[in-house]
């Protein structure tokens, strides 16, 4: 039911002021208003954007009418409002050029009262009121971290380094949707010059305000060339210097900043006391690797040449630096005419002492086994025995890994992900260095069915999308969407000529979801033993992640007229012939009072369906749904499970397909074990204190979750 808005009573201090504000009033309220459709919110929420981005005046006028909003829904309990006006809020106070003090406290105390809601507003409120508070501190500190992050700028006080890895399904893109998504993403961005030269200009703005001139300081910062370096590494240090010393040092980095500002402009011969307008500053788009993920190794290659890299530059970077140091001491060594052979021999033992001086930065693209792979990194990583070690900055990378597919590229993923986390659980150096978020945008070859039975259907294959959908609506509105556009840019580039610029929606989307959507749902991965007939040894061990489809051969047939039947809604009375397979199970029966109850039991069935991702978001991501098909009615039985053992008993075999994939099938199968997957470490923990079959936890098992998830983010996430 929709409630009603509130009307606008523009103030009558500033007509100016009162336009744009009833503007950004209409543009908020068509954001929120409930009978608009998905789709339209994320084009509405992203022209909203824009407009603050070509006009970065109204920041100011948005910021005071979201605070607005967020002090209706504190009065009126609003809390479907309180998601999409947090994030609003915060991206916009990320790109303002400058915002008054005044108006930084008063969000600052809305933000203190939004605290006492529930989970998840309360997390995310927290999250970005420390955002608010070191903003409202250092002016331009978010967009500072924010660009040097994302865009890896080399700098000595904040080590934060971001890489953002898209891997696209090849299952459902094709060469021209490939492509067409490839050219929309991998833009080309500005060099490393331009982006120190945006950041100055950002920083001097939001730290001066109306006493700084952007038109002016930005034609100084041209005509500086590469001196812009100089002044772009005082600006750092001064940031993260206000930073640590809180609000006792913010009228020292006012000081600071007026200083820098003088210097860059009496350098440009320009006037050092300047003021006016403010300039235009977007927030650049990431740097985006763009993958078509053919080989599933890709995943575990990229995060470690990523680490690789980083690792090697830094440790360029102190040589270079010794380097520099020897240099100064030849020069006052040859100044004074003494030493000079001692001198030159201890520069070239320098050079040999340190051998990666000149040499590049490792990368695999070949194949190399992994226990090589990673004693490489743990060389890089803590360096050479004749070298001087590296700072041991643990967690000042981030990996942003983006998904897009269906089903079947979060299935692959399962896989990858707990063979990293198997690796991981043995040698732990990637974890140390590396923090990894998972995003996930659908997309499908299909087309799709907006119906709500929808998530049972095997034909479906966007049934986690339709989940994060539910249980997040601002994800609905701004990601879900892409799963109808994206398919369609190949047709649309192919329309448009080859000269016209980008088009910059899928990139801003994709960038705004990288920044903003940090709450994770968690999925549970399912192990799955299958047992292949003739085949000796252990059985095969896999994961999957939301789907698991058991077809016997014989039956295929009658099972397909089974689901034509269901969908014209037509029901058969009568039985012919056999009904399917004779199977027997063992399986644990899910209870309220969360005991164990092994149950046991023969069913006749020509097809079984496993979904771990149920239809109803209140029934949480903890079990399974275990349907079997059948001619007969008295035979199609649905249990709710965490652990199942399915084991055909006639001298016949089936076929076994994961999340959807035909990829990720096996055929000839006589039973599979299904239970949750445990993580890794928990594993090697217990196993490494004591003998297999023994169920007592120590050391740090006891602290370790048992079960392995895979977090997706998301903008709410889920409560656990």
């Amino acid at each position: 039911m929709n409630k009603k808005t509130t009307p606008w009573n523009p103030p009558v201090a500033d007509g100016m002021s009162s336009a744009v504000e009833a503007s950004m009033y209409n543009s908020i309220q068509a954001i929120l208003r409930q009978a608009a459709s998905s789709c339209n919110k994320g084009m509405l929420r992203w022209t909203l954007h824009k407009k603050v981005e070509t006009h970065p005046s109204n920041s100011v006028s948005l910021v005071r009418v979201l605070v607005k909003e967020l002090e209706k829904v504190e009065r009126l309990d609003y809390k479907m409002h309180v998601i999409p006006l947090l994030h609003t809020l915060n991206y916009v106070i990320i790109q303002s050029s400058h915002i008054p003090c005044n108006l930084f406290q008063r969000v600052y105390e809305c933000f203190k009262r939004l605290l006492t809601l529930p989970e998840p507003y309360c997390t995310i409120t927290l999250r970005y009121m420390r955002s608010i508070k070191m903003e409202q501190i250092t002016p331009g500190a978010l967009y500072q971290r924010r660009v040097i992050a994302e865009q890896s700028l080399r700098n000595k006080r904040f080590p934060q380094q971001e890489r953002v890895f898209v891997f696209a399904d090849p299952a459902v893109f094709s060469g021209s949707l490939w492509q067409a998504v490839r050219a929309d993403l991998v833009l080309a961005g500005p060099q490393s010059d331009t982006l120190a030269r945006r950041v100055l200009l950002h920083t001097l703005q939001a730290g001066l305000g109306k006493a700084c001139h952007g038109p002016i300081l930005t034609q100084a910062l041209e005509d500086l060339g590469e001196d812009v370096e100089k002044y772009f590494q005082e600006v750092v240090l001064a940031v993260e210097q206000s930073i640590e010393n809180g609000e006792a040092g913010r009228d020292q980095h006012k000081t600071r900043l007026q200083h820098i500002y003088s210097d860059i402009l009496t350098s440009a011969n320009q006037d050092p006391k300047a003021c006016g307008s403010l300039s235009n500053t977007p927030l650049p788009s990431p740097e985006i690797h763009f993958h078509l993920w053919t080989n599933e190794e890709e995943l575990w290659n990229e995060l470690v040449n990523f680490t690789l890299n980083v690792s090697t530059s830094e440790r360029n970077s102190m040589y270079q630096e010794e380097e520099e140091e020897d240099v100064s001491k030849r020069v006052s060594l040859l100044s004074v005419d003494s030493g000079i052979e001692k001198d030159l021999s201890d520069m070239e033992e320098r050079e040999q002492r340190n051998p990666f001086t000149r040499s590049r930065s490792p990368c695999f693209r070949g194949r190399m086994k992994p226990e090589d792979k990673m004693a490489l990194v743990q060389e890089n990583i803590k360096g050479p025995t004749c070298s001087t070690p590296l700072p041991k900055e643990e967690g000042n990378l981030t990996a942003r890994i983006v998904m897009m597919g269906d089903d079947r590229v979060l299935g692959r993923l399962a896989k990858a992900y707990h063979s990293i986390r198997k690796r991981e659980a043995k040698h732990l150096i990637l974890t140390k260095r590396v923090n990894l978020q998972i995003y996930y945008i659908p997309v499908t070859d299909e087309p799709i069915v907006n119906s709500p039975e929808s998530t049972s259907q095997v034909g479906d294959r966007l049934s986690l999308a339709s989940f994060l959908g539910r249980v997040d609506p601002w994800y609905e509105s701004n990601i879900n969407s892409l799963g109808s556009m994206i398919p369609k840019l190949a047709g649309t580039q192919s329309r448009h000529s080859r000269s016209s610029e980008p088009n910059h929606f899928l990139v801003d989307v994709l960038s705004y979801y990288l920044r903003c959507g940090l709450q994770p749902v968690h999925f549970t991965l399912y192990s799955v033993k299958i047992s292949v007939s003739g085949q000796t040894g252990s059985p095969v061990n896999e994961v999957f992640v939301s789907h698991l489809d058991a077809e016997f051969p014989e039956f295929k047939t009658l099972r397909e007229n089974l689901k034509q039947e269901r969908s014209s809604l037509r029901r058969t009375r009568k039985t012919h012939g056999t009904c399917g397979a004779v199977v027997s199970m063992n399986y644990t029966k899910v209870s309220l009072s969360k005991q164990e109850v092994v149950q046991g039991m023969s069913v006749m069935t020509c097809g079984v369906v496993i979904s771990a991702i149920s239809p109803n978001e209140t029934e949480g991501l903890d079990s399974l749904t275990v349907h079997f098909d059948s001619t007969n009615p008295r035979c199609c039985t649905e249990i709710r499970t965490q652990n199942i053992k399915i084991r055909i008993l006639e001298d016949k075999t089936f076929t076994v397909c994961l999340d959807k994939d035909c990829r990720r099938k096996y055929t000839h199968v006589q039973s599979i074990e299904i239970s949750p997957c445990l993580d890794p470490g928990y594993c090697l923990q217990t196993s490494s204190k004591f003998s297999v079959g023994e169920e007592r936890e120590a050391g740090l098992s006891k602290y370790m979750c048992k079960i392995l998830p895979l977090p997706i983010n998301t903008f709410t996430g889920i409560n656990h």
